[in-house]
């Protein structure tokens, strides 16, 4: 049994429930026949993947849908051994170069390489080009970046790139200036409320107006997420009520008491309390970008104006050194000591301003 995510994505353009005006824009590309490297960025669970999927399956047919999970293994210029894992069809390869690390522009440059090499379907009832779909392209390091640039180029003629990323800011002007952008907004409130009664009268369940507001407020913009939370509150509880919870992540109700303990106590024992906790949820697979974000939201709750702005100049510090280095935890973990330093020297100058 599938969920609710998975079994209504929409697998044709044309299904799409929101964003219209930007599918049939894809569908003239398509038809267009010469058809550009694509950047796909926008928020997560706006419907990046399912354009790109509906995309693929507009150029090729229903064949990109008979997926294949494929282990690909690189050698790195030092003899390194590189595994990364790829989701293929004979018109497509899906694959993250961020899962390697600092070693991603190998992986950039042997696997388009590979794919453009492979000789192409019969060009008069196909596209003579296959596609490469690259995910988590703003995670990806400066030098990767470079050399996909080159790539782009040396390939054009027989390889397309579908860049997929949340945000264009950390990827360099070269890419962005080779590929035509698609922005993905995230849906209104309206339409989220619209796509959960639409889901749950497919699946013959009655859900309450105030409920499907509620959840779509809790998922802010996020599709994905406000259908899982639905698909949960059912779990719990069918009939729906009105004023039936709605369930958060338990990861985010971590991430809040971590803070809440951060902010109640500066001390190295507390530090170490919580850098076990940190890597509890680094080892539950949340991102670290994630986690230093959810930690500065509920953080800033607990300071005034001239505090926020010293807490989130050391937040960006910290968020640049996340992204060059290796280890994310002593990042981290850096963060919450610099928070701690500073919100001390704050509660400490207020006491000394009382006497």
């Amino acid at each position: 049994m599938s969920l609710w995510v998975d079994k209504y994505r929409p697998t044709t353009l044309a299904k799409l429930d929101y964003h219209k005006d930007q599918a049939a824009h894809l569908k003239k590309l398509v038809q267009g026949g010469d058809f550009p490297h694509l950047l796909v960025y926008g928020p997560s669970g706006a419907g990046k993947k399912t354009r790109v999927m509906c995309t693929l399956r507009e150029l090729y047919g229903s064949g990109v849908e008979k997926l294949r999970i494929e282990h690909n293994n690189f050698t790195t210029p030092s003899n390194k051994k590189l595994e990364i894992v790829s989701i293929s069809s004979n018109y497509h390869i899906e694959v993250n170069p961020s899962d390697v690390g600092i070693q991603d522009r190998v992986v950039i440059q042997e696997l388009i390489k590979n794919v453009a090499q492979v000789n192409q379907l019969d060009s008069s009832t196909q596209k003579d080009f296959k596609v490469v779909v690259l995910t988590e392209v703003d995670r990806l390091s400066r030098d990767a970046q470079h050399a996909l640039r080159r790539t782009m180029e040396k390939y054009m003629s027989t390889c397309r790139l579908i860049l997929v990323c949340n945000s264009t800011s950390k990827v360099i002007p070269a890419i962005r200036s080779r590929c035509l952008g698609v922005r993905v907004a995230a849906p209104s409130a309206d339409e989220i409320v619209q796509m959960l009664q639409t889901v749950c009268k497919k699946e013959g369940l009655n859900l309450p107006s105030e409920l499907a507001r509620r959840i779509a407020d809790k998922s802010q913009g996020n599709l994905r997420r406000a259908l899982l939370m639905c698909e949960a509150c059912k779990v719990q509880q069918y009939p729906f009520s009105a004023d039936q919870d709605v369930s958060e992540p338990d990861w985010e109700v971590f991430l809040r008491d971590t803070a809440s303990m951060i902010v109640q106590e500066q001390s190295p024992r507390r530090l170490l309390e919580v850098r076990g906790r940190l890597y509890e949820l680094l080892s539950h697979c949340i991102p670290a970008d994630v986690i230093m974000k959810g930690l500065l939201q509920e953080l800033l709750q607990n300071c005034d104006g001239e505090l926020k702005t010293e807490v989130v100049q050391s937040a960006a510090h910290f968020e640049h050194r996340l992204q060059s280095g290796q280890k994310a935890i002593y990042h981290i973990e850096a963060f919450v000591a610099r928070f701690m330093a500073i919100y001390k020297r704050f509660l400490e100058e207020g006491i000394a301003d009382l006497f």
